[in-house]
């Protein structure tokens, strides 16, 4: 197990993933209610906690995600120290989970080719169908002129699942 590693899980194996694979920063993305406390072994500063659902629309009561989001998100893997394995995840590890690890692909590698990080988000995670929202947000934040865009429509829906299975993916990609 590389130190430079990002997982990516569901809510329901959060601590076990924290506990199996020792991470030292935990990404949340999740509704307001669900928000869970930090795990014990992550420093408090070291959770990133990002209240949204997992809609692409806004609707009544819901939060949808945005700018502030994807820019905190950004920030948060850029100051990643990579000495131990980042966890992402979301209620089930499929969508919102999936556009946070994509979207922290790109920024950690910004000379690598979008379609490249999303074919291999596709060979981590058959399930993972990241939520176009938050990828639309990233391309603009990171200036990707629509290719984020691009490359997660042109992975697809992936597999329907109830909830995805741990995944992993190293954190740096050839250009």
């Amino acid at each position: 197990m590389s130190t430079e590693t990002i997982y990516v899980a569901p809510l329901s194996l959060v601590h076990t993933t924290v506990a199996d694979v020792r991470v030292s920063h935990l990404v949340t993305l999740i509704n307001g209610e669900t928000l869970i406390d930090t795990p014990p072994g992550i420093v408090q500063d070291r959770h990133l906690r990002l209240s949204m659902n997992d809609i692409c629309e806004p609707q009544p009561g819901l939060v949808v995600p945005c700018e502030t989001h994807v820019a905190e998100l950004i920030q948060f893997a850029r100051d990643w120290d990579r000495q131990a394995p980042l966890l992402i995840h979301c209620w089930a590890g499929i969508s919102r989970s999936t556009a946070a690890a994509f979207i922290t692909l790109c920024a950690l590698n910004p000379q690598t080719d979008e379609h490249a990080l999303a074919r291999a988000l596709r060979r981590a995670s058959p399930t993972a169908y990241p939520n176009r929202l938050l990828v639309a947000l990233a391309d603009q934040v990171l200036s990707r002129q629509g290719r984020m865009t691009a490359a997660v429509e042109h992975i697809g829906r992936g597999q329907l699942a109830e909830e995805a299975e741990v995944f992993s993916l190293p954190a740096r990609h050839a250009a």
